[in-house]
């Protein structure tokens, strides 16, 4: 139906480097691996055009229905040899669906540029102040540092 063809194509253009294609109902399959291949070869190819390297990428046979190759490894697959992908970090391997989550390198933070915090919320907290809330996108913020807020040009020194 082209939803997961939407999905990789929204996850690219929304800046997702890496992905996992977690391959579900593999029970109603009877567990074959001839349908886990045909999906594989598929999905590498639109995935691909979107942007994305398969060899990346971690393909794996699950079922959400029976928890199998989840967390623990089925036996109802004895074909499956396991995932395998290469990332700038190096090769990483397994077989269950939380070790291809485990195996997703942490996205780095430029620390080394200068500090910006989108303001999400402003809070007016009796006996404490206004506490400004935002999610730090670069540099670092410290307390005892005094930061100045744009527009507006208004000075502060962060407490917390």
């Amino acid at each position: 139906d082209g939803q997961t063809r939407e999905h990789a194509l929204l996850a690219y253009t929304l800046g997702v480097k890496q992905l996992i294609v977690a391959i579900n109902k593999m029970d109603t399959t009877k567990w074959s691996e001839a349908r886990f291949q045909e999906i594989i070869k598929e999905t590498s190819s639109f995935i691909k055009k979107v942007g994305y390297n398969p060899k990346t990428v971690a393909f794996v046979p699950i079922s959400g229905f029976n928890g199998d190759n989840m967390i623990d490894n089925s036996p109802n697959c004895p074909w499956y040899k396991g995932w395998e992908k290469e990332t700038k970090a190096g090769k990483s391997s397994g077989k269950t669906l939380l070790e291809a989550i485990d195996a997703i390198d942490p996205p780095s933070r430029p620390t080394d540029k200068p500090l910006r915090l989108p303001l999400q919320d402003v809070y007016k907290i009796g006996g404490i102040g206004t506490v400004p809330v935002g999610r730090v996108e670069t540099g670092v913020i410290k307390a005892g540092m005094v930061v100045t807020f744009a527009p507006a040009g208004v000075t502060t020194e962060v407490k917390s």
